[in-house]
């Protein structure tokens, strides 16, 4: 943990807007969250953290032949100025080994570290609401 403190935290040029994550219940052992992220120049998203999950990582829904597949990327491209969405389905923050229930009407503390074309990281912290399923489902145009 110590070696963390060492560098600068830099403050991530990027907007997460419609986070969410999906309650757990007891017993669960993981869940997912969502956002859209836009950043200001192009970035990669490398890393997840939250002290209410033991791993955090990017993983990615997709189709193989007719078997829907579940695999971590280590990194997730986010072009300058363009919404990138994680969500159910496709691209998603994935909390497994909880330490404790995610109940709705919470939230979770969650760090995204990004890195841009120089190796320079950076950070978003967010506190995310935990909901039951996903906001504005209810008469959801695509």
């Amino acid at each position: 943990m110590g070696a963390a403190a060492a560098f600068s935290q830099n403050a991530a040029p990027v907007e997460a807007s419609g986070a969410w994550v999906r309650a757990a219940v007891p017993g669960q052992s993981g869940t997912g969250a969502f956002m859209k992220l836009t950043a200001q120049t192009p970035l990669k998203l490398v890393g997840v953290a939250t002290p209410v999950a033991g791993v955090a990582e990017v993983h990615e829904m997709k189709l193989e032949g007719d078997t829907m597949k579940m695999r971590g990327v280590p990194a997730l491209d986010l072009p300058a100025r363009q919404a990138v969405e994680l969500k159910p389905g496709g691209y998603h923050v994935m909390l497994m080994d909880l330490q404790q229930p995610i109940r709705a009407g919470g939230s979770i503390p969650l760090t995204l570290t990004f890195e841009d074309a120089k190796g320079v990281k950076s950070t978003l912290a967010l506190q995310v609401p935990v909901q039951a399923g996903a906001p504005g489902m209810v008469g959801h145009k695509h």
